[in-house]
């Protein structure tokens, strides 16, 4: 990182690298801590919303619009998102997406209230907007990355979800219990306790999220050198000062043309949306395919389980990895990952469970090297003043990509099987992970 030897703003004060690391690791910290907060809210409304809409609707078939309306929720609020943090800050982009997810739990319990399903999938649209901030986090986590670290830092926040994935659901009982002695109707309690997760995320980002991470960089930074392996080029455009959007921070049309000026940003944009494509694909139809084969309930989360771990616990490593090795070759390894893991799941049998586990592992190991090593890319090849909307234009399409993917895998398990799924997803990654490296090449 180029610093001043001399802190301007501070006279007497540390020298300005000193300051901004000092400042990063605290940044570091605040959106972790969020990041389990508000991880707590999204695990437990993902996994109970199907069951109360099929509850309060009567319908299995209507159920699946649960999962549907939180990604849309999240692409919708991607754009916003970002928007305001261009504008206002990370502060303001991060306080944006929680502020409308606890929204969308207040009317979500009016909805279980009121026994309204309609009313809960509208909910579940604003609920979904606590996905788009856990999304962004991870992008504040390298406003103030110097050269080389953004890749790891962004893994740190990346790996914060598990705690709340993981703590999120086996917390909805207690939940479940406590709303009941409050006199609140039957199936609130999941609802009641993504409320305190998003409320408590909201107050650590209003509270410690402060210097803003985004503004501070506008203020101090100079256009970062490239890394190893990223291909992004070591000259940019001057800082602006703090709280200026930047030209264009607020228009998109912006975006699109600095994507199109900025090839590395572009493949790394492809790299994020095909590998999240690929595992939410495979993944959103596994369960299926265990249940044509007679496994229980319990197997199934056993599987899944081992899926999430797959996609969170190892991505220290993986940033670790992306900024020694490089983007690309990180990229192009979670395309090999995602190859094997559509080969190994899609050819296994509905009973044949050790089998679809391990595919489901490597899964989620090649979606982690796919969204790490592509956001940091994406996050470096862009210069700062494009940066947001940039992001908010990615996390957009990484949702659509991914909510389009759910139900085309639908209609080809539905009408041909779970083996051709795989079959698709294993062409698209292979295609993919090709293009990729003939383009480093």
């Amino acid at each position: 990182m180029t610093a001043n030897p001399t802190n301007t703003a501070n006279p007497g004060g540390p020298p300005d690298a000193e300051r901004i690391a000092a400042v990063q690791r605290r940044t570091l910290t605040v959106l972790s801590a969020a990041q389990i907060s508000g991880g707590i809210g999204v695990a437990v409304g993902l996994t109970f919303s199907s069951v109360t809409v099929e509850e309060l609707s009567g319908s299995t078939a209507l159920s699946g619009l649960a999962g549907t309306a939180t990604v849309l929720g999240a692409a919708l609020l991607a754009l916003p998102t970002a928007r305001s943090s261009g504008r206002g800050g990370r502060r303001a982009g991060l306080a944006l997406a929680y502020g409308c997810a606890l929204l969308g739990c207040l009317v979500s319990l009016l909805a279980v209230g009121l026994g309204s399903w309609p009313l809960l999938l509208a909910g579940l649209v604003l609920f979904g907007a606590a996905s788009a901030g856990g999304l962004a986090s991870r992008y504040a986590a390298t406003d103030l990355s110097p050269p080389g670290h953004s890749a790891r830092h962004l893994s740190l926040v990346v790996w914060a979800t598990t705690v709340g994935s993981v703590t999120g659901p086996n917390l909805a009982g207690p939940a479940e219990r406590f709303s009941a002695g409050l006199g609140l109707p039957a199936g609130s309690g999941p609802f009641a306790l993504a409320l305190l997760g998003f409320a408590l995320a909201l107050g650590i980002i209003m509270i410690a999220l402060r210097p803003d991470p985004l503004l501070l960089a506008r203020a101090t930074l100079p256009a970062p050198d490239a890394s190893p392996g990223s291909g992004v080029p070591a000259s940019g455009p001057a800082p602006k000062a703090p709280g200026s959007p930047g030209k264009g921070a607020g228009t998109f049309r912006t975006a699109w043309r600095v994507l199109r000026g900025t090839p590395v940003a572009g493949r790394a944009l492809v790299a994020i949306a095909v590998s999240h494509t690929a595992m939410v694909s495979v993944m959103s139809m596994t369960p299926v395919h265990l249940d044509h084969g007679g496994s229980t309930y319990t197997v199934i989360g056993i599987v899944i389980s081992l899926h999430i771990a797959g996609m969170y616990v190892l991505s220290p490593v993986v940033g670790w990895l992306a900024d020694r090795a490089g983007r690309t070759p990180v990229l192009v390894l979670g395309m090999g990952l995602l190859l094997a893991a559509s080969v190994l799941a899609g050819g296994a049998g509905a009973h044949d469970v050790t089998r679809v586990t391990a595919g489901l592992v490597l899964l989620g190991l090649g979606w982690s090297c796919g969204l790490i090593s592509g956001s940091a890319m994406l996050s470096e090849a862009v210069p700062l003043e494009h940066r947001t909307p940039v992001q908010g234009l990615s996390d957009l399409l990484m949702n659509v990509c991914g909510a389009t993917g759910t139900v085309i895998a639908g209609v080809i398990v539905g009408s041909l099987s779970y083996g051709v799924l795989g079959a698709a997803v294993a062409v698209m990654v292979a295609v993919t992970g090709a293009w990729l490296a003939l383009a480093r090449a």
